[in-house]
């Protein structure tokens, strides 16, 4: 992408080269970026930052999930700036710059898949390739005004990306409309192995909602009747299990973990500058005790369970993305960081029992964006797509 075009400040400051893509196919037509996490032949890898990049190579395989798109005639237009080593999710590196969200210039992208939300929301491009290990994918969809998908872990492939929390981590994508998205989730998804029965059972849990403001509840009340109207009436149900604020730390300590074992051998080595909030969420990271990551592992796996149980075959939660609009750019680190932990006690729940979650911007305030999120069991990704086209309907 040339620099001149990038409004977004969402590409990375590449050399072009070109990418071959199939002449025809199901995708022809669509433009498409990917986070710079994703190998491209021809290309570095920064994984957003400096160290990282200086240490890549110019990649000679392209990840097979790149490649998919290529091969079904979808054109590739740039890497996109990821936050810094992925483990983010305010949308600004201090390396590479903060990109601009589309939807809503005076507020965060929502990172760490910041500059591929924020290339499709300025129209750069139709789709981006994001990833979602805390709700990177999420995130930036709800305060772009996008289509967003965590897919059930292990879906969509994450060879040649980089890791941050391997049992976390998730390949999703953005696009501005559903049309786009299902022809999109046709190539990435195929068909579900655990599709949704004719008949769903659509559920509130009433301790996530809880967790909004009644402002925000107002925002969400004419979408949520429009689920309603063509899914049926919601059956109020919980899905916490022992307190919120024990999920939250079982995730965290767990993710924590994953993201210093990952990363820690090359901060330890090389030591290089990271920005703020990263450096602080690192230096946490790698003093987590033993039993506090075993005590998150057993969480996790009661966790599952009792998701499992709570959704069965046919049940799909509605919920919200995230718990208000994007803050401002203006924010200082304190307020960004306060409303990422909020945000990470709605967000976890999907992650922790590694469902699929579709996050839909039918929702504003302030004129600003919200994204409205569908949750299904295991393996129903591409059924909830399916079923926020019906709704749309």
């Amino acid at each position: 992408m040339p620099l001149v075009h990038d409004t977004a400040r969402a590409f990375m400051p590449y050399p072009e080269v070109p990418v071959p893509q199939a002449a025809t196919g199901p995708l022809a037509g669509l433009s498409f970026a990917v986070k710079d996490l994703f190998d491209v032949a021809g290309y570095p890898t920064s994984g957003g930052q400096p160290f990282v990049l200086a240490l890549s190579g110019i990649k000679t395989r392209t990840a097979p999930t790149v490649q998919k798109l290529l091969d079904a005639g979808a054109r590739f237009v740039g890497k996109t700036i990821t936050d810094e080593l992925a483990f983010s999710m305010n949308g600004q590196n201090a390396h590479f710059g903060s990109p601009i969200n589309g939807a809503a210039p005076d507020r965060i992208t929502g990172g760490s898949s910041s500059g591929s939300a924020a290339a499709v929301s300025h129209r750069l491009c139709d789709m981006a390739l994001g990833t979602d290990t805390g709700g990177s994918v999420r995130a930036p969809a709800s305060h772009c005004g996008l289509v967003g998908l965590r897919p059930t872990h292990g879906r969509i492939s994450l060879l040649g990306a980089l890791d941050l929390s391997p049992s976390f981590d998730t390949c999703g994508w953005f696009t501005r409309d559903l049309h786009s998205f299902a022809r999109v989730a046709d190539v990435l998804l195929g068909e579900d192995a655990a599709p949704l029965p004719a008949t769903q059972r659509l559920l509130r849990p009433t301790d996530i909602w809880a967790l909004v403001a009644p402002e925000v509840l107002d925002a969400f009340a004419a979408p949520c009747a429009k689920v309603e109207a063509a899914l049926g009436v919601a059956v109020p149900t919980t899905v916490v299990l022992d307190s919120l604020d024990a999920m939250y730390w079982h995730y965290r300590h767990v993710q924590g973990h994953e993201a210093w074992t990952v990363d820690g051998a090359l901060i330890e080595r090389y030591q290089p500058p990271l920005g703020p909030g990263v450096a602080q969420r690192f230096a946490w990271a790698r003093e987590i005790p033993d039993q506090k990551i075993a005590e998150g592992q057993a969480y996790r796996a009661r966790f599952r369970a009792h998701m499992a149980a709570l959704l069965g075959p046919d049940g799909v939660l509605l919920m919200p993305t995230m718990p208000d609009v994007a803050p401002r750019i203006s924010d200082d680190e304190a307020g960004l960081e306060s409303y990422r932990n909020r945000a990470l006690q709605m967000l976890c729940v999907a992650g922790l029992a590694g469902l699929p979650q579709l996050s839909l911007p039918w929702a504003t305030r302030l004129g600003a964006p919200l994204g409205l999120s569908l949750v299904g069991p295991p393996g129903s990704d591409r059924s909830l797509v399916a079923l926020a086209q019906r709704i749309s309907a």
